[in-house]
């Protein structure tokens, strides 16, 4: 009896397994009913079941034929294993009727997991998580503070990371699905105009808030990960892979092939760790121009998603407004027409629709006109019948006209031309006066600048447009010069440093504590050609 047991574990393991072979049978509901129960029963911590035990779960009461074909035939695609049942054999008629227990299998347990990512990717609609980033960025500072212990704590450092990445993955799954539904949303065509148009506007304000939590949170997050691999990552990477060798290889490594397995479980372990922390610095920082960040290119995303949704709605009003074409302008343009006052009216709206003036070339005479006057034809006269234009032979030979008599004044433009000087005087002046508030004299905190005026406010917000704009993510100083090329400015974050207001005619301007510097390229050019 034992022999042709081995016998029979050994021909079932050479067999071809076909776990997905129940998707497209008959009776595919009932299996994967059947199997659904089995995945419920393992998350209970059960391994065996019996017929009767599935057709309980099931709630098939007078179905347990069927049930126990479906279950021989999962057992022959190699979903489930069956095994004797000897536990309630009380007659020999027990032990010769067949019982048996069944549980999933290796490759059935495999195949019920591939199924349900497989239905819960193609049934998410994603979603941007603002509180991801918050968390990823909190788990990050933890890390980073760990990173300054001498003496590190594996359990601690290896769940921090295990955490830190399934929050990272979800976020960036979720990302994808969400721009993937929102794409669908998009393209809807067919439906309900009316609840669209009503969700497009909760969508767009969800979408903002996202890209300014992004924006905040990812310029942060970019800031930890530097001080992260500044403090040295491959350190906690190579904590938290020797732990999960230490899982994988449980035996201390005193023999050569032990050594050997442990070794090359804790290099396969780092070299998942440090792919997984490589996404997610390219994540959330650019290495150039050319290879922007992933957080960017969601933003940019987002943002030509919101324009997108705009112009569907755009569309959606244009067609519930009717269809505008030629035809429907034409007969707008006859009603109006039909409804102007009096002939001047209506000639005014013919030059203005189809703007049919006379050529300039055709110069009207003063016997042409002295002709109109005189015979004064009737509007419905046909043109050869009407008084003729005369023209120059002369531009009938050559295309040109000279005209007779004294040519036409040259329009004086002194005055224009000196309103004009005096008004880029006065803005120039103006320009220098604000440049000349701004200049600082070496170093100075943003709280320290006081009250600006108008003019100066304009030119401060635009030196410090600049300046964030062109500061790469991670760094807290920046250098930059205008693009006329009149100041420049430097800016260094204050660490620690509260958040500062500005007075300004307009308002008040809030902000981080910075150092600032701005020089005034214009007067030290001015500084050199004097020495000169």
């Amino acid at each position: 009896m034992t022999t042709d047991h081995h016998t029979e574990d050994v021909t079932a393991e050479t067999e071809p397994r076909q776990p997905f072979a129940h998707l497209s049978a008959p009776n595919a509901a009932l299996y994967r009913e059947v199997l659904m129960t089995f995945a419920r029963a393992r998350d209970r911590f059960i391994v065996h079941m019996r017929p009767e035990d599935v057709v309980v779960d099931l709630g098939r009461p007078g179905d347990t034929a069927e049930v126990v074909a479906a279950l021989d035939k999962l057992v022959e695609w190699g979903n489930l294993r069956a095994d004797p049942d000897t536990s309630r054999v009380t007659t020999v008629e027990d032990f010769h009727r067949a019982r048996y227990l069944y549980q999933l299998t290796a490759a059935g347990q495999a195949a019920e997991q591939a199924i349900a990512v497989y239905e819960e990717a193609i049934g998410r609609r994603g979603s941007l998580q603002s509180v991801a980033l918050a968390d990823i960025a909190a788990q990050l500072r933890s890390l980073a503070d760990m990173a300054q212990v001498p003496d590190l704590d594996p359990a601690k450092v290896h769940l921090l990371l295990l955490a830190l990445a399934e929050r990272f993955a979800g976020l960036a799954d979720n990302a994808q699905a969400f721009m993937a539904s929102l794409r669908r949303v998009i393209d809807f065509a067919d439906g309900d105009v009316d609840a669209f148009v009503a969700y497009k506007q909760r969508l767009i304000d969800y979408i903002n808030r996202f890209i300014a939590d992004l924006a905040n949170r990812g310029a942060e997050i970019a800031t930890v990960l530097g001080q992260i691999e500044s403090a040295g990552v491959e350190r906690l990477l190579l904590v938290a892979a020797r732990r999960e060798a230490a899982d994988a290889v449980p035996d201390l490594p005193e023999e050569g092939e032990t050594a050997d397995a442990y070794d090359a479980a804790v290099t396969g372990s780092l070299n998942d760790w440090r792919n997984r922390w490589r996404g997610l610095r390219d994540w959330f920082v650019s290495a150039d121009s050319r290879h922007p960040s992933q957080a960017r290119l969601l933003r940019g995303a987002a943002v030509t998603a919101i324009t997108q949704l705009i112009d569907t709605v755009a569309a959606f009003n244009e067609r519930r407004s009717g269809r505008s074409d030629r035809s429907a302008d034409f007969r707008t343009l006859a009603r109006w027409f039909a409804e102007a006052p009096d002939d001047g009216a209506a000639h005014a709206l013919w030059r203005a629709a189809f703007g049919l003036t006379p050529a300039r070339h055709l110069t009207v005479t003063s016997d042409t006109v002295a002709e109109w006057e005189q015979e004064q034809p009737a509007p419905n006269t046909p043109w050869r019948e009407a008084p003729p234009v005369r023209i120059s032979p002369q531009l009938r030979k050559t295309g040109s006209y000279e005209r007779r008599g004294r040519p036409n004044r040259v329009a004086d433009r002194a005055d224009q031309r000196q309103l004009l000087a005096a008004q880029a005087a006065r803005e120039a002046a103006e320009t220098g006066a604000a440049r000349a508030r701004l200049r600082t004299d070496g170093p100075v905190l943003l709280s320290e600048l006081g009250t600006l005026d108008t003019r100066a406010f304009r030119l401060f917000l635009g030196l410090l447009g600049d300046a964030l704009s062109a500061r790469s993510p991670g760094d807290t100083e920046v250098r930059t010069t205008t693009s006329d090329g009149t100041m420049e400015i430097r800016l260094s974050l204050v660490p620690g440093g509260e958040t500062v207001v500005i007075p300004t005619e307009d308002g008040e301007l809030r902000g981080p504590q910075h150092l600032v510097e701005i020089v005034d390229l214009t007067a030290a050019r001015r500084g050199r050609g004097a020495v000169a």
